[in-house]
């Protein structure tokens, strides 16, 4: 049996769907925002490992290669911990401002499978903490407010 995860979540944002762009896409740039994403190391032009960690105490050590850059869809292909892929579509508001919806299409690889099919209720409450951490250093970084 598979150990699959899929996330979706939605929240607006006080900036224009391109100044989200420029902050998504700029991963070596995440832990400045993002208080889960602990370190990033550039792979390329396309490509970087992330450590990340949440509550819980382990640290996921990803790849992320991009899939596009492009507005509305910012897509990422993960690799390492989890193989799948990340989806960030971003779209104006009416009245100002961005929508971005986040899907999330993951396998749990490696020594954390197995884990991963006990603790679900206990790794999807994990998952929802890091996202909550991305939604609110997005919109302060957006913001130009401190983020940590």
């Amino acid at each position: 049996m598979r150990a699959t995860y899929s996330f979706r979540d939605s929240w607006p944002v006080a900036a224009s769907p391109e100044e989200v762009r420029d902050v998504v896409v700029d991963l070596e740039r995440y832990p400045l925002w993002w208080p889960q994403v602990v370190a990033v190391a550039s792979l390329g032009p396309d490509a970087a490992r992330v450590l990340c960690r949440s509550a819980l105490p382990y640290t996921l050590d990803l790849v992320l290669h991009a899939v596009t850059r492009e507005l509305p869809v910012l897509e990422v292909e993960v690799s390492g911990d989890l193989a799948g892929r990340v989806r960030f579509t971003v779209t104006e508001e009416d009245g100002g401002g961005a929508r971005i919806d986040f899907a999330q299409d993951v396998e749990v690889t490696g020594a954390l499978a197995l884990a991963s099919r006990v603790a679900r209720p206990l790794l999807t409450w994990n998952h929802e903490r890091m996202m909550r951490g991305c939604a609110e250093g997005l919109a302060r970084r957006l913001a130009g407010l401190p983020t940590h």
